[in-house]
């Protein structure tokens, strides 16, 4: 064994087979097929876990005929990904040896077993594989590599989240990815299985509010009194930088209220958000007076905003939210999180909506 934690991998891999050997249902077929290509299979493909060859071949073999999957074609594809480069199907005597042993297994079973093949292995393999293709799709979705740094999933996935510092450096062991992220990296705050949310609810729930006044009075009556309790310090608040203005502009609504005094500036890299912002905006009876100015860029966390004494993060920032709290861009942060992510002090906005406002000091 190269790598003592790697152990691990060659013991949940028979795990793996066991299980599906002792309990071969179609939930745990498909999601075994799933997580152990981007965990095991992954890894192993890197850096093999055995210091003789044959060891490594073995393993191998043992992989293709659990996952369905010929290791050397999963090889040869995930490098060339890596590479940038198309891929080509290739034979070779190992290959063959791979799809021979698959193949024999799969007649087994359904000598055997016909109902069980036919009925919950094949269609499980199946969704297994589209899971395979789900996620690696969403994790190059726009052709920009995603990290994503939840604790649970890269518990569980054994850092394979941190795809963006793979990308960077792909012969680094997943256990020391999380000392390679980059500021700007892209990240979001979903696993990759799990981020076509981001196309239907956040943004979605912005665009809901926009069609009704009564939803908009609601959403600025919880903030206003969220922030006013929790910004006791606002009069001494003269420079404020709303991250992401959003569909619907709540907060500059809101600064505007509670600072009247202060200059506001929404910082967005969606130039449609500023846009609309910008119309609901200076729709609004301020004065002469502008409620707030608009820069079309993009905020990374860890950078700082010079010059600001307030920096405002919304829940739909996509950024490594923990970088913001430990290293906060300004004197004051007032961040947007859900309700059960308590940092700093702050108060809850509402319970309907799920959500807080943590305001962090430097």
């Amino acid at each position: 064994m190269r790598r003592r934690q790697d152990a691990s991998f060659v013991a949940l891999a028979a795990l793996h087979g066991a299980a599906v050997v002792m309990a071969p249902a179609a939930p745990l077929i498909a999601v075994g097929v799933w997580w152990n290509s981007n965990t095991i299979a992954h890894n192993f493909v890197h850096r093999p876990f055995f210091r003789r060859a044959a060891a490594n071949t073995v393993f191998a073999l043992y992989q293709s005929v659990l996952l369905g999957i010929p290791q050397t074609l999963w090889r040869e594809r995930h490098l060339a990904h890596h590479a940038d480069k198309p891929w080509r199907w290739r034979w070779s005597a190992r290959l063959a040896v791979e799809v021979v042993l698959i193949l024999a297994a799969w007649s087994v079973m359904a000598v055997t077993a016909p109902a069980f093949f036919a009925a919950t292995y094949l269609p499980a393999y199946l969704a297994g594989l589209g899971l395979c293709a789900m996620q690696g799709r969403y994790e190059h979705a726009g052709a920009v590599t995603t990290s994503h740094y939840g604790r649970v999933y890269n518990l569980l996935c054994f850092n394979d989240g941190y795809h963006c510092e793979h990308h960077a450096f792909p012969g680094v062991h997943w256990s020391e990815l999380p000392t390679r992220t980059a500021p700007a990296s892209h990240v979001s705050r979903w696993p990759a299985l799990l981020r076509w949310l981001e196309a239907c609810s956040l943004d979605g729930l912005e665009a809901l509010v926009l069609t009704s006044p009564r939803l908009q009075r609601f959403v600025v009556e919880a903030h206003t009194r969220a922030l006013a309790l929790t910004l006791v310090e606002r009069d001494t608040v003269r420079h404020v930088a709303i991250i992401g203005g959003g569909l619907f502009p709540r907060t500059a609504l809101v600064c505007r209220d509670l600072m009247p005094d202060a200059r506001v500036v929404i910082i967005d890299a969606n130039r449609d958000h500023l846009d609309s912002a910008r119309a609901l905006l200076d729709a609004r009876p301020t004065g002469a007076r502008p409620v707030a100015e608009y820069r079309h860029e993009t905020f990374v966390a860890g950078h700082r905003c010079d010059g600001f004494d307030l920096v405002v993060v919304p829940l739909a920032f996509r950024g490594d939210r923990q970088r913001l709290y430990a290293n906060p861009p300004a004197r004051l942060l007032l961040a947007h999180d859900w309700c059960w992510r308590v940092r700093g002090s702050g108060r809850l906005v509402s319970l309907l909506l799920l959500k807080r406002v943590n305001l962090v000091r430097q």
